[in-house]
């Protein structure tokens, strides 16, 4: 299943995130692509309120930090892979995160795809325009697909 959503500006995909972290019940890897720009992170952003993440608490890249941990409803563990090569992955103790009490996101995932097993939602961000994306969502989870 490949449902897609349009997102006209920021806040539609800031909202869709959120959407998607109200959905999440622990346990859930999520794989995001796309460009440089494309709002990952804003994405990420959006998961993390709804979570319930307070909002205080800024939501940033790790592009150098590589993973971020956010205390929430379920704790949200943020990875940026943009700096890394395959190898270089198993390094970082990701096991540890790997269960329910957890919601993992990846950016710049294509790199490790091989590396997370579970349950997998898989989000392709592709620029149609200065503001619009299409945010295709590709996930065999029953509550995912009935969410789009």
């Amino acid at each position: 299943m490949k449902p897609a959503q349009i997102s006209n500006n920021p806040d539609d995909t800031l909202n869709l995130g959120e959407r998607l972290g109200r959905q999440l019940k622990g346990g859930e890897i999520i794989l995001f692509s796309g460009d440089l720009g494309a709002g990952k992170t804003l994405m990420t952003k959006g998961i993390a309120k709804g979570l319930g993440l307070d909002d205080s608490t800024p939501v940033v890249s790790p592009t150098f930090t590589l993973v971020n941990v956010y205390k929430a409803r379920l704790e949200l563990v943020h990875i940026d892979l943009y700096r890394l090569d395959h190898d270089e992955i198993f390094e970082l103790g990701l096991d540890d995160y790997l269960d329910r009490e957890h919601v993992i996101v990846v950016e710049w995932s294509d790199v490790a795809r091989d590396f997370f097993n579970g349950p997998i939602i898989e989000i392709k961000i592709n620029y149609l325009g200065e503001n619009t994306r299409m945010i295709e969502f590709i996930s065999d989870l029953p509550y995912i697909r009935q969410f789009f």
